[in-house]
């Protein structure tokens, strides 16, 4: 929080100053970035792999993919009537502007084909290093099942691979200790290019999506979660605060993946179901992404003077819903799918991109947050429904009784080395070896000793 006033302070004091520190937070968020594979594959792989019916897999992830069309159809639904209802673009009387480059981007993106066709990697290893999400997630379901139709004699993979992972979060708590780094250079950056003109001209839009992303979240998300679940989910965004933070800083949700996977095991949730929903949810389930779609899309119409009508509404939406997924590896994933939708669907409303770009970093925190808070309730309402989750214990969580472990991040829900048995001493294991030995000529003297068992 430090940071992030300093990297303000500077931005305004200092602008220019303020856009060299760029870096800084792109370096961060790379850093971050460069975990979220093996992460990904350590905890699939350990979910599935440990689980010995295939079908409850196969159940718990139709049941997420449902959850999630619904969910992201939902909040296009509330995107549009807000910004029906608020007109925020109206009387701007935009003319010019630069969103080609923002389309062209997008396309970069592929269509649906390109999408479904780049799910499957060039080999096994370059899932783990091509940094696609969705192809981690291929390679470990696949891999998890194969551990699991070998059975107990690949329990030795899985330990190796647990302990990888026990390596892989350490790896990842010592990259967070920069946090404050990268959060200064990507405030100050942010603020040292757009300053708050930018952010005061287009306040209405700003103020609306925020509002709108809050309602949805803690009213429509918060009573599913607490009539499906039963918990609270003030409770649940007071257990998430630290990683409110960190997606605040940096305006990428991706941040805060593997601190996620992490808390939700803690909170309660079966691996195999926290190793499915939660890498699924960051790319299907975009509940943030889907409300700045429509709202933007009605903004830019408004302030060009052609607003949309009900059916163009429907058709362009819808195409930017299933377009999103495809643009979730392309940088600015919003802004480039928002230019692609109107390039495909209205092109003389393409200039209208450019008047949003000043405050479209602003706005990615409040898409990202929304996308985050949607998983993680997503992750508790799916395990609630499949039974696999102790909800004694995420109770105890949420009410501070029982706190995350923030120095090893690694929730491996086995004693603590103080509170293992101590290692018997060598005389002690004399002892206990001389004792059977005499146990053992005692029973051969008097006749009584054991015969193999035979089958």
């Amino acid at each position: 929080m430090v940071a992030v006033i300093a990297g303000v302070v500077v931005g305004m004091v200092w602008p220019e100053f303020g856009k060299d520190l760029k870096p800084l937070g792109e370096i961060f968020v790379n850093l971050i970035k460069m975990m979220i594979s093996p992460v990904i594959f350590c905890t699939i792989v350990l979910g599935i792999g440990s689980v010995r019916k295939a079908a409850s897999v196969g159940r718990i992830g139709g049941l997420a993919l449902a959850y999630f069309i619904v969910m992201s159809t939902f909040a296009l639904g509330i995107g549009i009537l807000v910004g029906n209802l608020l007109k925020p673009g109206t009387g701007l009387h935009v003319t010019a502007g630069s969103g080609a480059e923002y389309a062209e981007q997008a396309h970069e993106g592929g269509g649906t084909w390109d999408f479904i066709n780049g799910i499957v990697p060039d080999s096994m290893l370059s899932a783990l290093t091509s940094g696609s999400v969705l192809q981690t997630l291929f390679i470990a379901l696949l891999v998890g099942f194969a551990l699991q139709a070998i059975g107990t004699s690949g329990e030795p993979i899985l330990r190796g691979i647990g302990l990888i992972q026990k390596l892989v979060f350490r790896v990842l708590v010592m990259i967070l200790w920069i946090a404050p780094v990268g959060a200064f250079g990507a405030i100050a950056a942010v603020v040292g290019s757009t300053g708050f003109e930018a952010v005061k001209q287009l306040g209405l839009l700003m103020l609306g999506f925020y509002v709108t992303c809050f309602l949805f979240v803690f009213v429509v998300l918060g009573v599913l979660l607490r009539f499906v679940a039963h918990l609270s989910v003030f409770k649940l965004a007071r257990y998430l605060a630290r990683e409110y933070l960190l997606i605040v800083a940096t305006s990428s949700s991706e941040a805060a993946l593997p601190r996620l996977i992490a808390k939700m095991e803690h909170a309660g949730v079966e691996k195999s179901t926290v190793g499915i929903v939660v890498p699924t949810g960051y790319s299907f389930n975009l509940d943030g992404t889907a409300i700045y779609l429509t709202m933007a899309s009605l903004f830019v119409a408004d302030a060009m003077g052609a607003p949309l009508n009900y059916g163009e509404q429907f058709s362009l939406l819808l195409f930017m819903m299933i377009a999103s997924k495809g643009a979730a590896g392309v940088t600015g994933a919003g802004l480039a799918t928002l230019a692609g939708g109107l390039q495909s669907h209205r092109p003389d409303l393409l200039d209208g991109v450019g008047v949003i770009v000043g405050i479209d970093r602003f706005m990615s925190e409040a898409r990202a947050l929304t996308n985050f808070s949607g998983n993680a309730i997503a992750t508790l309402v799916i395990g609630t429904w499949t039974k696999t989750v102790d909800t004694a214990k995420t109770r105890r969580v949420l009410d501070g009784d029982d706190p995350f472990d923030e120095a090893s991040m690694v929730d491996d829900h086995e004693p603590d080395d103080a509170e293992r048995a101590p290692e018997p001493t060598t005389e002690q294991k004399a002892t206990e070896q001389k004792a059977v030995e005499q146990k053992a000529g005692a029973e051969h003297a008097s006749g009584t000793e054991r015969q193999p068992a035979v089958l």
